[in-house]
């Protein structure tokens, strides 16, 4: 029994070995592995209120005389007008 455990460890790793020179070859004609499509950054905004930083598309924001003020929260968004 403890012979065929080690013999199915064997096996693995000489796999995994093999895979990983696979992998050094291809990655030294040039290959490279192609990921999904590459999702855009988004710059992030500081909350004046706690310092929280924020996603514009989902933060409650203020606008204010051409200014834009994103907030975390409904909370920090009130105790920022009450300023």
């Amino acid at each position: 029994m403890m012979l065929r455990v080690l013999q199915f460890l064997m096996i693995l790793a000489l796999i995994r070995a093999l895979w990983r020179l696979l992998q050094g070859v291809l990655e030294g004609v040039g290959y490279q592995r192609v990921e999904g499509p590459a999702t855009p950054a988004v710059k992030l905004q500081r909350d004046p209120v706690c310092g929280s930083f924020v996603s514009p598309a989902t933060a409650p924001a203020l606008r204010h005389g051409g200014k834009v003020t994103y907030f975390c929260s409904e909370k920090c968004l009130r105790e920022w007008e009450r300023r």
